[in-house]
Formats: C-alpha cells, structure tokens, sequence
C-alpha cells in the first residue's frame, strides 16, 4: 500500500544523502565546486521527485539541475498534475550575482486557432469538459524547451544525466500513489480517460477497472521518450515520430485542433525580467505576462496598507484585510491581464505603490465589501475596452529548491486540468493550456484581453515567488497550483510566514481563504478558532469546502539558523534537507 510508512520508505534515501557530502561536480561552472557539505533543500509534490532532486544535489548538481530532475519524475509519477506535454514558469536566484531571472515556457495557441473556436454551432461557449478533452485545448507543449533555456544558462550537471531518475524509474515502474487513483477512478467514471486508447491501457485493466493504490506501474514509452529527449533535447518533441504522434493526437476527432509540426518548431521560451515590488522591508519578486503574478504582490501590497501592524494568524482584522485585498487585486486581474505580447495590459501600473495608495482606500476590516469593482490604474483609456474572461480550471504542481551555494529555483509546472487533454502519447499527457483563453471573444459588446489569437499565450496564475531581503539576501522560495487560487494560496502563505511569524509548515497548513469573489472558500478545521465566527459577523459569505482545498503549497524560509521548508500536506509532497556539516 501506498501508506504513511509507504512515505516513509520512500524518504529513506533522503536521510541516507543528508549524511553524505556533496560530490563535486564534472562539468565546469562559474560558481565552482560546491561546499562541502553545504546546506540544500527541496520540497515539491511527490517523494519520488524529492528523492531524484537530492540525488542531484548530491552529485554537484545545482538547483536548476535539481528542479528539471524533479520535474521529469513529477510528469511520470503525477500525469495528472504536470509533464513534457504541459508548460510553466520558472525564477531562477543567482545567490552570487543576487540577481533574479524568469523564465516563460508557456504554451501558445497554434497559427490555425480561432477566436470562437470553443463555441458551439449556436455560438455558446461549450461545456468545459468537452473543450477540455479535445484537440482544440492542446497548445503546442514547451516545458522542455523552457528548462533546456534555463540549463543552457545556469545548469551545471549534463543535460542527460537530469533525465535518467525519471528513465530509471518509468522503467523500473512506481506504486500507484492514493491521490493519482482517486483521479483515475474519477475520471474513468466521468468516461474521459477511458476514451483515449493509450490513457485506457495505461491505467485500466483489461476488464475496465482502473488502477488501485499501490498497483505498481511501468511506463516503458515514456521511458524512450525521455532517452530521446536525453540525447536531442527539445527538438525530440518538435521534429520526428513523437512530434508526428503530438500533432496526430491534437487533430484527431471529436472536436480536433489545428496543431500542427510547424507549431510545435515554432516554440520559444523566453528569459524576461521578473516582476517585483517592496513589501515591507522584502523584495518580492515573480513572473509577468502571460502570468497574472503581479495579483499576488497586488494582495501583499494591499495587506501591507490596511494592517502596517499585523496581529498574526488569530486576528480577525488580519484575515478580513487579507480577504479584502484578494477581492481588489483579483477584480482587477479579471479584468485586465493576458498575454501583453498581444494586449496591452498594466502589469506595473496594477503594483505601483501610488496606485495601491488609492485602493487601499476602500479596505474596512469592520465590514465585508457589497461590491468590488477593478480599479482605474495610470492609463486607463488605454484599456478600459477589457472585460472580465474566463477562469482556468485548477491543476498544476510546485516545486521549490535552495542549493549548497544559496542559489533557488521556484517553479510551477502543469497541463492544466487533470491529466490535461487527455489525450495519451508516447507515454505523457498533452495539456489543455487553451482552455485558459476566454472562451468568448466579446462581452457586452467589449473585446476580452484574454480572447483566443494565434500565437497567443493564455491567461496563467501560476505565481512561483522568490523573496529577498533588503540586502538583496534570499529569505524565502515558495509556489503552489491551484488555477486562479494561486494567486491567493500564495499570498496567504507568504503573509502567515513573513508578518504573522509561523514556519513554513505553520503557514502550508493554515486554512486557505481564496476570495476571488463575494463568496470565500475556507477550510473550517484548519482556521484558527473563533475567526470564522468573526468575519462572517463582519458580512464575509463563507463556504466551506470540507477538510482541503487543491493546493499543493511548498515553501523554503530562509533563517539565520538555516533552511526551513514546508509541503501542503493536501498533496502527496514531503521536504528533503541535505543536512551541512557540523
């Protein structure tokens, strides 16, 4: 069974690494060898990914070469999460250089795309289930690509050697994990799954019965597929039999896109400076467009003007300012941010601290709002033709890595929403990304931002984060999935750590409150006695979603005593701690 002490045998090695010194590396880098025994961290969703990140760190290997690891076992062990078919974002802290870069693999709509492409022949906007499970929702697949960039520029261990782990272990098989069976058996119930011939082989028996906790599987194609990618990079999923089978998938019926190869060549990830702004005595720092991170400092900023002197975590005026905050910087995301490739949208003027200034103006911790709507950041007549859009579906996965030289990788991966298109080739998932994209061009007669164009990238919360001090110092890395509730999930999190004094853990097991609209999710066993009672007195709707949410929070603090993770214990995640020499 894939129990608490299954958990437990698979965090073994990380002890064992935590014992031993840091090999040096052999492949020259500018950073030089690694110190001895020096401390390093790695939390993500899945032991399995943990175990393969530390043994990177283990060789030398740096924290981008640990997270690329990590993300090839996490698309082997959680398809349903993230993987090569998807895309995702990646902050990368050069500890020596103090300088922050952002990396942007997101997928873009293919050149035959169409701006009423998820409409019905009456002009309805489809059910989401049928747009998710087509060949309209594929985009053409760029995490690779993405981390090849980042490696090019900071990797430090041979490209090939991070693909071995996950090799190793699609062809040596894994035991099914608790949370990837009840997705299999929901979706094979929903018929989606079970539609697709290789996702039905895949976790099906023969009689229909979808795999069990523990049932131990092997995935020799994507085993090949990674020795392809090995050996040819991100030009294996561009060119040759597995772009052909990419391409087939996303034009085969019902409902079949228009991906084809030139597509899948034309993918380009891109380095782009990351989006940062002051909170309180830290620089905190994310990705920008086609990402709507700039809401998660958003809150920050808010929170930071309606409570200069936080309570903590038992505070009603704390969680009311924090709810308020998250209405005002989600009302303004909805409404302006896309793609600023093709849309002209405020990235900066939605953080700048004038604009703040103003809209902290309307936040009353004693009452709930009746009414929030986006605000009139510098420009305004530049994009007052926006309108609200759709919201994506939830998904995606984290990781967050500190290495021996203080470097940090945060970084957020997915295929969108479970197990993506699901559509199945050469033993991965391709994404449904474009479900991101309004499924409506227009909305009362106005233009939506976030409206499919070809070429265009849609609409994504993922908000990995890295905060550093005033120093320029990093004090914490942390990330979450969660589709639009990232945007709160994160800023949450970085609240309970930052102002109200809780660890890592502390602040990952909170309850989450996303407040997108008037009605606010909570976890009721996980807030703090008696604030639940006290903010619904002061006219917050609360709904409650029973004992989680689908976050998949992880974090590392940064102290002067040394490395402090956390992993949302909603997840499957676990911390793994290479210990520093006495």
């Amino acid at each position: 069974m894939f129990d608490k002490q299954s958990l437990k045998r698979l965090a073994a090695p990380l002890i064992a690494l935590a014992l031993a010194a840091c090999a040096s590396a052999s492949a020259p880098d500018s950073q030089g060898p690694p110190p001895a025994r020096g401390e390093a961290m790695v939390t993500a969703a899945n032991p399995h990914a943990v175990n393969a990140a530390i043994q990177i760190l283990g060789e030398g290997g740096n924290a981008v070469d640990a997270a690329i690891a990590a993300e090839f076992v996490l698309g082997l062990v959680e398809p349903q999460s993230s993987g090569i078919g998807g895309g995702g974002f990646l902050m990368f802290y050069d500890d020596h250089s103090e300088a922050i870069s952002a990396y942007d693999g997101r997928e873009r709509a293919p050149a035959g795309a169409t701006p009423t492409m998820f409409l019905d022949n009456r002009g309805r906007p489809l059910p989401f289930m049928d747009a998710q499970a087509s060949g309209r929702s594929i985009g053409a697949p760029s995490l690779v690509a993405m981390l090849k960039l980042a490696h090019d520029e900071h990797g430090r261990l041979p490209w090939s050697r991070l693909v071995e782990p996950a090799m190793q272990l699609a062809e040596d098989g894994f035991e099914v994990s608790p949370r990837l069976a009840r997705l299999i058996a929901a979706y094979g119930e929903r018929g989606r799954l079970r539609a697709d011939f290789a996702a039905r082989a895949y976790f099906f028996d023969a009689a229909g019965a979808p795999r069990t906790v523990g049932y131990l599987l092997r995935n020799p194609d994507y085993a090949r597929t990674l020795r392809a990618i090995a050996e040819r990079g991100p030009s294996a999923l561009s060119e040759g039999p597995i772009a052909d089978a990419i391409v087939a998938a996303a034009q085969a019926n019902p409902r079949r896109g228009t991906l084809t190869l030139d597509d899948l060549r034309a993918v380009t990830p891109r380095r782009m400076e990351p989006v940062c702004s002051v909170y309180r005595v830290y620089r905190a720092c994310t990705v920008g467009s086609p990402s709507s991170g700039n809401a998660t400092l958003a809150i920050l900023g808010l929170y930071q003007r309606a409570r200069p002197l936080p309570g903590g975590a038992e505070n009603a005026d704390d969680w009311s300012a924090f709810l308020w905050a998250s209405r005002l910087a989600y009302a303004d995301r909805d409404h302006y941010m896309a793609d600023s490739q093709f849309a002209t949208v405020p990235t900066l003027e939605l953080i700048a601290p004038e604009y703040l200034d103003q809209r902290a103006q309307q936040i009353d911790v004693a009452h709930a709002p009746t009414q929030v709507l986006p605000g009139m950041p510098v420009g305004q007549e530049l994009y007052d033709r926006w309108g609200n859009a759709f919201s994506e579906d939830s998904g995606t996965s984290h990781v967050s890595i500190v290495d021996a030289w203080g470097n940090a990788v945060s970084m957020t991966a997915t295929v969108e929403s479970a197990f993506g298109a699901q559509r199945m080739v050469a033993g991965f998932f391709l994404n449904n990304q474009l479900t991101d994209f309004a499924f409506e061009p227009t909305l009362n007669g106005r233009p939506v931002a976030n409206a499919v164009e070809p070429g265009k990238a849609p609409r994504s919360s993922m908000s990995p984060m890295i905060v550093t001090d005033r120093n320029g110092e990093l004090a914490l890395v942390i990330g979450s999935p969660g589709g639009s509730s990232i945007i709160g999930y994160v800023a949450r999190t970085t609240i309970g750590i930052l102002d109200w004094g809780l660890t890592p853990q502390q602040a990952i097991d909170l309850s989450n409150a996303t407040a997108r609209t008037s009605s606010v999710v909570i976890e009721p066993s996980r807030l703090p006695a008696g604030i639940a009672d006290a903010i619904t007195a002061r006219g917050w709707q609360l709904r409650e979603v029973g004992a989680m949410e689908d976050s998949g929070i992880h974090a590392i603090r940064v102290t002067p005593q040394g490395l402090v993770g956390g992993a949302d214990p909603r997840r499957e995640g676990i911390v793994g701690h290479i210990q520093p020499a006495p």
